[in-house]
């Protein structure tokens, strides 16, 4: 058994040293089992000695915990550990950067073994399912097996609650369609046990691919490192073992804000997101200018100029919040000055594009206005994505 701390603060480990990273041609043999925690003192005896069960005799197997609770958690797991012939170490964040994918991604980059498995500290994940997912990996040579609850044999009663049944069937779904040539050898995308190949994730790692958000880590670790294989074990997701469910609205906001991060991740799909958030700015565009020019006395070129600036403003909070969440290096007033001043530009470039077309090339006003529309949407959207959102 070891733990780790460090002077400066209790329960933390020292960071990992570059060359201490996996890489390739590392992590020959051996199993990690990286467990996020957040105040999940009760189940951790339960949890430990069920591992410690379930491990084959003569497999080189350790555990470990990267904490992110309030609780007395990292004692309880150190108090635990010691009566266990297991190697255990717990690493506790202060700062929980990417809630539960972000702990796991640390954890991840904390391995060096062969196999890395990821599983829950709550023994909804049954540790006797351990020595089955490396089995599976080895025979098959896939890079990633994942512990299903939908693929034949498998059962998610433990979900409980009609509410939490229908919110993982719908975001199953939505996943799947939304990635349907990656996610079609896997029938549970949104499992939170799995084992996958150390080497694997090294190469996603270094090329800076990796980007969690939230608790749906799988389903990241699928769409950035794209396994040559996937492999399924069914199992029981069983009930609680103590404490509370971390699943709430707020993660599953989140979760939905990462599916659009990663669906719109290349240029091709930013660049269809951009131009359907600008379609959508055409509904507030119409019902100010259509306020103004009935309820006031303002010229209708008025008011096509103030209805412009709110369908801008409409366009920059989605653009902001869910198309480039996070990216930028621009502060948000900055940035929210510059594009609406890319719109009203956009203005001044296509009415001059559009005559250029109909009295140059000889087009008619209907599709001279709707290629001057496509080409300086395209230049706007390649600022904003090259320049504004860099």
């Amino acid at each position: 058994m070891t733990t780790s701390s460090s002077p400066s603060e209790s329960r933390l480990e020292p960071s990992v040293p570059e060359a201490d990273k996996a890489t390739d041609s590392t992590a020959e043999h051996g199993v990690t089992i990286v467990i996020p925690t957040y105040n999940e003192a009760a189940n951790i005896a339960e949890l430990l000695s069920r591992i410690s069960a379930s491990v084959p005799p003569g497999q080189e197997t350790s555990v470990l915990f990267v904490d992110d609770s309030t609780d007395d958690t990292p004692e309880v797991i150190q108090k635990e550990a010691a009566r266990l012939p297991l190697e255990v170490s717990v690493h506790h964040r202060a700062d929980p950067v990417g809630g539960l994918g972000g702990a796991v991604m640390e954890g991840i980059a904390r391995s060096n073994t062969r196999w890395i498995v990821v599983m829950d500290a709550d023994l909804q994940h049954p540790p006797a399912l351990l020595p089955q997912l490396i089995a599976k990996g080895e025979e098959s040579g896939a890079g990633l097996v994942v512990a299903s609850r939908y693929t034949d044999g498998g059962n998610r009663s433990g979900l409980g609650s009609r509410y939490r049944v229908l919110v993982s069937g719908a975001s199953t779904s939505l996943a799947k369609a939304l990635f349907p040539r990656l996610l079609r050898d896997t029938s549970d995308p949104m499992s939170g046990y799995f084992a996958i190949r150390r080497e694997l994730v090294g190469r996603a790692e270094r090329s800076g691919a990796l980007r969690p958000l939230g608790y749906k880590i799988l389903l990241e670790l699928i769409v950035r490192c794209r396994p040559h294989a996937i492999a399924e074990v069914a199992y029981d997701f069983g009930v609680r073992h103590a404490g509370e469910s971390k699943s709430t609205v707020r993660e599953g906001l989140r979760f939905l804000r990462h599916l659009i991060r990663l669906r719109t991740g290349g240029m091709p799909s930013r660049a269809l997101a951009f131009g359907a958030i600008g379609l959508s700015g055409f509904l507030p565009n119409l019902a100010v200018r259509w306020v103004l020019t009935h309820s006031t006395d303002l010229h209708y070129a008025t008011a096509e100029v103030v209805a412009n600036q709110v369908g801008a403003l409409w366009n920059f909070v989605f653009t902001d919040r869910l198309l480039y969440r996070g990216r930028g290096r621009l502060g948000r007033h900055t940035r929210l000055l510059s594009f609406i001043a890319l719109a009203n530009a956009d203005l001044v470039v296509r009415i001059p594009l559009m005559v250029l077309l109909v009295s140059g090339v000889g087009l008619t006003p209907v599709p001279a206005t709707a290629i001057a529309l496509c080409l300086v949407s395209l230049l706007r959207f390649l600022c904003v994505d090259r320049f504004l959102y860099r």
